[in-house]
């Protein structure tokens, strides 16, 4: 079983994406509605991955990503930003950070588990 961190500050996304992942791929997820709430989450747990969204107060999606990089324990745990953001420009700037891929908000809750799934080449997720 997959365990996976997903990072958001809207509870709503947190739990349909928590949901849809563990009815339809069987996946653990764990839940945090910060980054820094989201780094100490990654540190106590360590996840297989993360899914993060990019627009958070306080500290933001790629700022997180930053900080995890800067913790050996973190450094190689995958990401996959969430935004709603797809200008050319925002979605260079995400890929340039390093994370694993970018997906699209609204993200289709029933084909959510097979991109991610897809992006960090894990077997196919349960139907």
């Amino acid at each position: 079983m997959h365990r996976i961190l997903l990072i958001d500050d809207e509870d709503d996304i947190r739990e349909v994406a928590s949901l849809t992942l563990e009815v339809t791929a069987g996946w653990r997820v764990l839940t945090a509605d910060s980054g820094t709430a989201g780094i100490r989450a990654a540190l106590a747990e360590k996840p297989e991955a993360i899914l993060m969204d990019v627009m958070m107060p306080e500290m933001d999606g790629p700022t997180t990503f930053r900080e995890m990089q800067k913790i050996p324990e973190l450094a190689n745990i995958p990401v996959i930003l969430l935004t709603a953001k797809v200008q050319g420009v925002d979605q260079r700037r995400f890929s340039d950070l390093g994370v694993a891929a970018v997906l699209f908000k609204p993200f289709d809750p029933m084909t959510l588990a097979q991109q991610i799934a897809e992006v960090l080449h894990w077997d196919s997720v349960a139907a």
